[in-house]
């Protein structure tokens, strides 16, 4: 995020049972694979644990989406597989798993005095949860609780990609994605400026070869300083910086109507204003596979919107106020309860714990 010489990685999660996992990369000096990437945050989480605790469980609940890979089920049980394996490796033994919005759920229920029908909206960083679950006081203290998840659904959707949306709409038009060459008879290509809005992209844009493309685009495009900027990026390294400032500006956007996206370092001075009406426009096609994704809950449940009395909402991007107002809309006569974004998750996993290895 400096500047330095380094990887930034986020959403390591959301590679498990991807072909990605076959493959291997390179951290400073050492070529590595990314189930010992994953490995290296478990065995972090482990010293922390056994500096705070005094020593280390070998049991433990594991988070886990609804959905790693969208239809198809092979590769998301590869995908707990490979977590399993990453976690035993490095000296868990007794390892189970919790869905996601349930673990949520479960952290809600103990503010509940009456058994409730609850639909879990869980919008992460790069996956969303539903599930739909039965709630009550005498329920939150038994030890297995599958007989009350009704359905569950998900979809590869999350914060990054509203990110990535509006990287591509507002900001990448500046740096030349839409340009044409001078002769007006062809658009330059778009990978470039995609990949330069894809958090785990970026990165793979540094290289001679794309600058000294981008620089040949540059002097036949229509309008070159655009692809001076683009140029700019990738001679700096400056690619995740913008991307921070888009993921700002989004977060701004919550409580505001109009922000602006800004990046300011020697040779490029960058101001994009922004509204939410412009984001939410963006962002129209993620917010109807999420719609889609609530649709499948209920279906899977065998229920009506208007049976919902809860609706929970968890995670970073369920603040995103489409989100929100996708949920409002399609349950009116519900409560809608924002728990704790971050912290709701943890919580309940705890509880989980506590319940299976007690």
């Amino acid at each position: 995020m400096d500047g330095a010489e380094g990887r930034f990685m986020r959403a390591l999660k959301s590679i498990l049972g991807t072909s990605l996992m076959e493959e291997t990369t390179v951290v400073g000096r050492e070529r590595m694979t990314f189930q010992d990437l994953i490995g290296r945050f478990l065995r972090h989480l482990k010293a922390r644990l056994e500096r705070h605790a005094g020593g280390m469980p070998d049991h433990v609940v594991l988070g886990r989406p609804v959905f790693f890979i969208d239809g198809d089920e092979t590769a998301d049980r590869a995908a707990q597989d490979q977590l399993e394996s990453a976690a035993r490796a490095e000296g868990f033994r007794h390892i189970e798993f919790q869905f996601e919005p349930v673990a949520a759920a479960l952290h809600f229920e103990r503010t509940l005095n009456e058994e409730a029908l609850a639909l879990v909206v869980d919008i992460g960083g790069g996956t969303s949860d539903f599930s739909v679950l039965r709630l009550s006081p005498e329920r939150s203290r038994a030890t297995d609780r599958r007989g009350d998840i009704l359905s569950t659904s998900g979809v590869h959707v999350g914060g990054t990609d509203f990110d990535r949306c509006l990287n591509i709409a507002e900001v990448m038009p500046h740096m030349g994605l839409g340009t044409k060459t001078r002769d007006g008879k062809r658009h330059l290509p778009v990978w470039y400026f995609n990949d330069m809005a894809t958090w785990h992209r970026i990165n793979q844009l540094y290289t001679a070869k794309n600058l000294r493309d981008i620089q040949s685009l540059a002097r036949e495009a229509a309008e070159p300083e655009k692809l001076a900027r683009f140029q700019h990026l990738l001679s700096y390294r400056s690619g995740h910086r913008l991307a921070a400032q888009v993921e700002k500006a989004k977060i701004e956007l919550t409580d505001t109507y109009e922000t602006v996206i800004r990046l300011a370092e020697p040779g490029l001075s960058l101001a994009v204003p922004v509204d939410r009406e412009a984001f939410e426009a963006a962002s129209a096609e993620l917010a109807a596979k999420i719609g889609m994704a609530i649709d499948d809950a209920l279906l899977g449940a065998e229920l009506t919107a208007g049976a919902i009395d809860i609706v929970i909402m968890t995670g970073g991007g369920a603040l995103v106020p489409l989100v929100r107002a996708l949920v409002a809309s399609r349950f009116p006569n519900a409560r809608i309860a924002q728990s704790d974004q971050f912290g709701s998750v943890g919580l309940g996993l705890a509880l989980d714990a506590a319940r299976r290895f007690a």
